[in-house]
């Protein structure tokens, strides 16, 4: 018999192992004292370290494709929209300039046809930016509190405005503060104008419960053209508003059948909620409207008649009286004359002619 023949593996009762059941128990209860040991006595952490270091590298080798691919994406997203903003950026520089250009086309047109029509030019009204300090206390108002007063030239009635439009009007004044009433206080009223209609109104603060917060066009007739969308600005007839500053806008108009006027809504342009930077415009003069100043001019004119003639009536009344006072003096001095001269006898009057003696 050959040695290849031999079989030289061990007997079968050698080779007998633990059964899946007891190593199952074995690992579970190896992993178990692991863990516990681990959170009580921190045996792994410096295990851990170790091989945090040893696979550092190759993660940072395995991570650089990933890396690079989402570099290449970001970069190619940011890169459209770098290119979109550019275009659009272009699309609004060209209508910028095309509006640039429409604007000075009907500046000059506008300077021109007031050259034409012999017309006073508008001038910029100057102003100064405050901030908002704080609301007023009263829950009844609707006013705020700004940081500029009577030391920085302010003056009572000044228009205040944001960025957007007209927001209130000054209408208390201290040494270094002032006190603004927004437009939707209950007591505050402004004059507008409808430039789609050219209609003039006055708008008012809503003091109503149910539309706190928005202004209202009163006395407005049931048949007015008024229409939801309207832009309402500043008239200028009132003296202190310039003409043209955005004020609000129609928001719902109520047409009813039980009243001549309608109920229309609006809502300001302006932030008068949370407003932080007001701009605080100098009020016009209210003789600068070229109808206040000719009604001014008739109006003293007038005063100027009317305190000549009452002058003119004084001046007769006393020269009447001058003239009867004078007239009664002369008739007492006549009568005191004749009073005082005594009378002459008759045959002494002619000399020549003397009376005979009876002897």
């Amino acid at each position: 018999m050959s040695l290849d023949t031999l079989d030289h593996r061990a007997p079968s009762l050698f080779k007998q192992q633990a059964s899946r059941t007891s190593q199952l128990a074995l690992y579970s209860a190896l992993a178990l004292f692991l863990m516990v040991a681990d959170a009580r006595f921190k045996i792994t952490k410096p295990v851990r370290s170790v091989v945090s270091a040893v696979l550092a590298p190759v993660q940072w080798v395995v991570a650089q494709p990933v890396l690079a691919y989402q570099n290449a994406s970001r970069y190619l997203e940011v890169q459209q929209q770098a290119v979109a903003s550019e275009d659009a950026a272009r699309k609004e520089l060209v209508i910028m300039a095309q509006r640039a250009e429409l604007a000075d086309e009907l500046m000059q047109e506008n300077e021109h046809l007031r050259a034409l029509l012999e017309l006073k030019g508008r001038n910029l009204t100057p102003g100064q930016v405050a901030e908002v300090v704080y609301d007023s206390p009263d829950p009844y108002t609707r006013r705020v509190v700004i940081d500029k007063g009577q030391v920085d030239n302010i003056a009572l009635g000044s228009p205040v405005l944001d960025e957007q439009g007209v927001i209130g009007q000054v209408t208390r004044v201290y040494p270094t503060r002032a006190e603004v009433a927004l437009l939707i206080d209950r007591d505050q009223a402004i004059p507008v104008f409808n430039p789609r209609t050219g209609a003039r109104s006055v708008a008012y603060g809503d003091a109503s419960t149910t539309r706190s917060g928005g202004m209202e066009l009163r006395f407005m007739p049931s048949n007015a053209d008024v229409q939801v969308g309207d832009l309402l600005t500043t008239s200028g007839i009132d003296g202190l508003y310039p003409a043209g500053l955005p004020v609000a806008k129609v928001m719902t108009v109520e047409r009813r059948a039980d009243s001549a006027f309608s109920r229309i809504y609006c809502e300001p342009v302006g932030r008068v909620q949370g407003v932080r930077h007001v701009m605080v415009l100098k009020p016009k003069g209210r003789t600068e409207h070229p109808e206040a100043a000719n009604m001014q001019v008739q109006v003293d004119a007038e005063k100027a008649d009317r305190a000549a003639k009452a002058r003119g009536k004084n001046e007769k009344a006393a020269a009447d009286k001058a003239a009867a006072e004078k007239k009664a003096a002369e008739a007492k001095a006549e009568k005191a004359e004749k009073a005082e001269t005594p009378d002459k006898p008759a045959n002494s009057a002619n000399p020549a002619n003397p009376a005979k003696d009876p002897a």
